[in-house]
């Protein structure tokens, strides 16, 4: 692997890994009060965009990060849709 591909799998690990204390707070808490409905809408859809180019395209970085990705915000998503 090139310094290229690590510096993406470095890049998809730190903003992947990022929504995880987010959804362990909303997890735990419940409230997701300051969490922006229409941020979270725009967000999960153009994740799914993303992971949906990312298997047209083959590129296995692109399905993984997104994918990761896709199911922390989902989950915030859900806890907003459900808890308000």
């Amino acid at each position: 692997m090139s310094l290229m591909d690590y510096t993406g799998y470095a890049a998809a690990l730190c903003t992947t890994s990022a929504y995880i204390p987010q959804v362990i707070r909303v997890w735990r808490t419940r409230s997701t009060k300051d969490i922006s409905l229409k941020m979270f809408l725009v967000l999960v859809t153009g994740l799914a965009l993303w992971l949906t180019y990312g298997f047209w395209k083959g590129e296995i970085p692109l399905i993984a990060a997104n994918g990761v990705t896709l199911a922390l915000a989902s989950t915030i998503l859900y806890f907003k849709l459900k808890h308000g």
